[in-house]
């Protein structure tokens, strides 16, 4: 149930499809005859466009994500295990073609396979299924499992968790499937704007990890005051702001996470 909701939810919770719908209001409101309706909605649609589009602001909203917690540095102790959230593989164009077909976060497989090579030692752990609500799409997982192998990884170093359609699902199926030791050290990669949710689930599941934030989309907080020069990159860019903060704010609402926008841990 909490999966179906937070995908009709998060629907209508992205720019993108909120001006939509404010559009659609205007015109049938307009069909009604109820004309003070249908301008008052394709007004603020229409201003709601050009500001998120165009404006900085998207940007600010990415980097007060991106920037939460800092890239992660090597002090010497290898980690145990290194684990890769899915979103970055085209599941299905990967199964239409033949071939691996990435995405706008394809950062978390390059980073997985340096990683991979860096950390000899390191276990290997893909957590991704489908999040399609309406289509049974094929897992990201046996994909991601598919070019570890392609690459030379030891199938011994491999560990695949196809199931989870959600970032709470990928913290507890994964902890579920790994049973960490105490002590042990285990890196987790993601989006960077995806990083505070991903981190919130992985704590309240009771799996202490290592931010390694990939796929940062900016140069830092310079690009804050930079205005879009194409209307679709502003919008694009508010609905992954507006899906991660939604997320973020829900997950804290239903109990799916103690911290509302986690900080990084003190270093010892």
């Amino acid at each position: 149930m909490f999966f179906t909701l937070s995908k009709v939810f998060g629907f209508f919770a992205v720019p993108s499809n909120a001006i939509g719908a404010l559009f659609g209001l205007a015109v049938i409101f307009f069909l009604l005859h109820r004309r003070r309706a249908a301008k008052w909605c394709s007004s603020v649609a229409i201003a709601a466009l050009l500001i998120i589009g165009y404006s900085p602001l998207a940007t600010i909203g990415l980097l007060t994500l991106t920037e939460r917690f800092p890239p992660w540095r090597d002090n010497g102790a290898p980690p145990d295990g290194i684990i890769v959230l899915g979103g970055a593989i085209d599941s299905e164009a990967s199964v239409a073609r033949g071939d691996i077909e990435m995405d706008s976060s394809a950062e978390r497989i390059f980073a997985m396979l340096d990683l991979a090579r860096r950390y000899p030692a390191a276990r290997i752990v893909f957590s991704g299924g489908s999040g399609n609500l309406i289509m049974n799409s094929v897992s990201e997982a046996p994909i991601a499992g598919r070019l570890l192998h392609e690459f030379g990884i030891e199938p011994s170093r491999i560990t695949l968790e196809p199931g989870s359609r959600t970032t709470d699902e990928n913290a507890s199926f994964t902890r579920a499937l790994v049973a960490p030791k105490p002590g042990e050290r285990w890196l987790l990669v993601t989006s960077a704007f995806h990083m505070p949710r991903s981190v919130a689930v992985f704590r309240a599941a009771g799996f202490d990890v290592e931010p390694y934030p990939v796929d940062y989309r900016t140069r830092g907080w310079r690009d804050a005051a930079l205005p879009f020069d194409l209307l679709s990159g502003g919008l694009a860019r508010a609905d992954v702001v507006a899906h991660e903060w939604t997320g973020l704010i829900v997950y804290w609402l239903s109990g799916k996470s103690r911290e509302l926008f986690p900080a990084p841990r003190p270093i010892d």
